[in-house]
């Protein structure tokens, strides 16, 4: 069952069981897909899928903050079941203990030694861990331990 189909039917059982905000949380990612599929005129496939899923979680942390900034704790808090509701169909995030270990092994085999190859160590870290670790936070480690 690809990502795709197993959202449709979390939105039928969630219509079954009167679940309306996470109906309504189904709905606005099979929109996000759709329009995407519509945008580019192809199919998305799981890895797309996922991030379409990430950008949503992605907009909602930045929403997070915004809101707390301006009192606003009911709407983080409905921010924050949404990013619940949209985790369930990521991958299980890596720990921090795992990303250490990829930024070492990928600054070892780039042979980087200073922030002109925060590109090449980036990029090794974030081919094996797309979808499973927020990207900015790998940045930021990145940042610091190559001493930028």
């Amino acid at each position: 069952m690809t990502l795709k189909e197993r959202i449709t039917e979390d939105m039928k059982a969630a219509m079954r069981a009167s679940e309306k905000e996470r109906l309504l949380t189904i709905r606005m990612v099979q929109a996000a897909i759709k329009q995407r599929e519509v945008d580019e005129r192809v199919v998305l496939d799981d890895a797309q899928v996922i991030a379409v899923l990430e950008k949503m979680v992605k907009q909602r942390r930045e929403s997070i903050v915004a809101f707390e900034q301006g009192g606003r704790a009911d709407l983080a808090e409905k921010e924050k079941a949404e990013i619940a509701l949209l985790q369930v169909y990521l991958p299980t995030q890596l720990s921090a203990a795992e990303v250490d270990a990829l930024i070492k092994e990928a600054i070892a085999t780039s042979s980087a030694t200073s922030m002109k190859d925060m590109g090449k160590v980036m990029g090794a870290v974030k081919a094996k861990a797309a979808g499973r670790a927020d990207m900015g936070a790998v940045s930021a480690s990145i940042k610091a331990a190559l001493g930028g």
